[in-house]
């Protein structure tokens, strides 16, 4: 197993990859691409924080995350890949899918929301879904997140103990741990049927998540054609002289209490 990527140079490194990244996204506006990027992996397996990195620069006009709730009874009736079609993206946009319609191969399979009619209708359609979203242009990269049982644990029980990120716990995340060769078996029929050519599957180790943001972000960029589109310029003009404006008085307004203030008052020795 490799070491861990050092904190100085992944900062440097995933900041100059950031920097390519908003690139990437120029030439996708400039040329009328679409680009899909799917994340599906293991729970807890670093999904969630790689897709802040790839998009935490990036026009959200431009870059969509799209992570959908659990469908409605509504949805349950239409044709399984119906609720995904309107994520998609139009011309110059790019849709990064925190989970997608990979659901049905595996959460659904494996904890029984669907049937096994459900469930393999999805492994015959989902290839042929794909092509067709190729053969239209549609770039489409589809990436899981790998990690081992005890780091998914631990990170699952650093979750529990950290209020802030409590919330990304689910009873299904849970008893991913219980149902962790189902999920793998799951995985790997998966693979067999929706590796295809024009859309393989590309996995991330992820037990080092410094590492795999790296390592990822690197792929996606290389895997997209894109060129440097030369930006003009934006030239910030003077302030022009004061034509007489006089603001209301301020008493007349309401303003957020310094709360800065008052705490820091608190805490100062």
């Amino acid at each position: 197993m490799s070491p861990e990527l050092p904190k100085k140079f992944y900062e440097k490194e995933l900041r100059r990859l950031q920097a390519q990244l908003v690139d990437m996204q120029a030439w996708v506006q400039s040329a009328g691409a679409r680009v899909v990027v799917i994340f599906e992996g293991r729970d807890a397996a670093g999904k969630g924080s790689t897709i802040k990195r790839v998009s935490e620069f990036l026009n959200p006009r431009v870059t969509r995350v799209v992570a959908l709730p659990a469908p409605t009874e509504r949805e349950r009736t239409q044709w399984y890949f119906q609720r995904y079609v309107p994520h998609l993206p139009a011309a110059g946009e790019i849709v990064l899918m925190d989970r997608s319609w990979y659901n049905r191969a595996g959460v659904e399979h494996v904890m029984g929301y669907c049937t096994n009619v459900e469930y393999h209708r999805f492994l015959h359609q989902a290839p042929i879904f794909e092509r067709m979203l190729v053969e239209d242009g549609v770039v489409l990269l589809k990436y899981w997140f790998s990690v081992s049982p005890q780091e998914q644990e631990a990170r699952f029980r650093s979750r529990s103990e950290d209020p802030m990120r409590r919330w990304k716990l689910s009873p299904n995340d849970v008893l991913s741990i219980t149902r962790w060769e189902d999920y793998s078996r799951a995985k790997d029929t998966m693979f067999v049927h929706t590796d295809i050519p024009e859309a393989p599957w590309f996995e991330v180790p992820s037990i080092d998540k410094r590492r795999s943001r790296i390592n990822m972000i690197a792929h996606l960029l290389s895997r997209i054609p894109y060129e440097i589109v030369k930006r003009p310029e934006v030239e910030i003009p003077s302030r022009p002289p004061s034509k007489g404006y006089e603001r209301p008085p301020r008493n007349l307004e309401n303003y957020v209490p310094d709360y800065a203030a008052e705490r820091l008052r608190e805490v100062a020795p």
